[in-house]
């Protein structure tokens, strides 16, 4: 079951990339049904908290029309930020599935989900489709590199016509 609903997750995470967004996907899951889909807007919107994972318990919580998710488990490709796992945590899910570790920063999720904060815990699943995930993630920042490289290399080269 896991697996099924990570896959829709990275099915998201391919509309952040075609958006020039980092690809992240996240889906909220409820008796075993997806009730919200997000995938990170972050850039588009100019919102710092258009994350995939805030964007997913936003509509999860319209459809049910409760802030409580309570039973409900959260699907990410990437492993969440302290600001996701608040926003997971106050909205009472139960548990968290992520497939990619965050490498860069420190994400403080098995620390938040035991923390007991809000009264409340989660339960977390690292590593669902870790592999897809990571590769997803690798290829965005690869060839986000490349074109970079390619701009600069072109900018100098204008510029040197330019003298």
């Amino acid at each position: 079951m896991e697996e099924k609903f990570m896959r829709e997750a990275i099915r998201l995470a391919e509309k952040a990339k075609a958006a020039g967004e980092v690809p992240v996907g996240a889906v909220v899951v409820s008796e075993g049904k997806i009730v919200g889909r997000g995938y990170n807007l972050r850039t588009k919107l100019q919102l710092a908290s258009a994350h995939a994972e805030m964007r997913a318990i936003d509509a999860a919580c319209r459809k049910l029309k409760s802030w409580r998710l309570e039973h409900a488990e959260l699907y990410v490709t990437l492993e969440p930020c302290p600001m996701c796992m608040g926003a997971a945590l106050n909205a009472r899910i139960e548990t968290v599935c992520f497939g990619a570790y965050e490498q860069k920063g420190r994400s403080l999720t098995a620390e938040l989900a035991g923390a007991n904060l809000l009264n409340h815990r989660i339960g977390v699943v690292g590593g669902v489709l870790e592999t897809e995930c990571s590769a997803q993630l690798t290829s965005f920042f690869s060839e986000m590199r490349a074109r970079e490289r390619k701009k600069r290399e072109e900018d100098e080269k204008s510029a040197k016509k330019d003298d």
